[in-house]
């Protein structure tokens, strides 16, 4: 690491703490050459492959933007959606690999927001699943009928 004072090549960490929730590497480091003190901040790179071969990192607001649209006239809040979004970094983060298809985004979406709101889902499940009839929403319906906890019914 260069000194951004002096441009000398080497540096040696004073200090090291974790921040933004774990995500990052705060490092306090000092100049052998000049004395002086900097901070440098350390992100594992999560990388996003289109379909088209093209990589670009991880974006949590691109998420956000994605499923906003999802949620109109929904009773979902900003909040929601940051939280939905930092869920879905994390599952992706858990995979363990640096190069995710941005299909396995697109799939670690759909369950958090089918606990968030189920219309929201099937809007974004139509446009993402590219249903193409009133059978292929029928079907996803269906599926969230069957999965759905169970009522209990009161007797009168």
């Amino acid at each position: 690491m260069h000194c951004p004072y002096c441009r000398h090549d080497d540096s040696r960490v004073i200090d090291s703490r974790s921040s933004d929730e774990g995500q990052s590497i705060r490092r306090r480091r000092e100049c052998p050459e000049c004395g002086k003190r900097f901070t440098t901040s350390e992100t594992a790179t999560l990388l996003i492959v289109k379909r088209n071969g093209v990589a670009e990192q991880f974006s949590r607001e691109k998420v956000v933007t994605g499923v906003r649209r999802a949620c109109q006239g929904r009773p979902v809040n900003e909040d929601d959606l940051a939280v939905l979004a930092a869920r879905v970094e994390e599952s992706i983060r858990a995979t363990g690999s640096a190069e995710i298809p941005s299909n396995e985004v697109g799939l670690a979406i759909l369950g958090p927001l089918r606990e968030l709101d189920e219309v929201a889902y099937l809007r974004f499940a139509s446009v993402y699943r590219a249903f193409e009839s009133v059978a292929d929403f029928e079907l996803e319906i269906e599926g969230l009928r069957t999965s759905a906890p169970k009522q209990k019914t009161e007797a009168t």
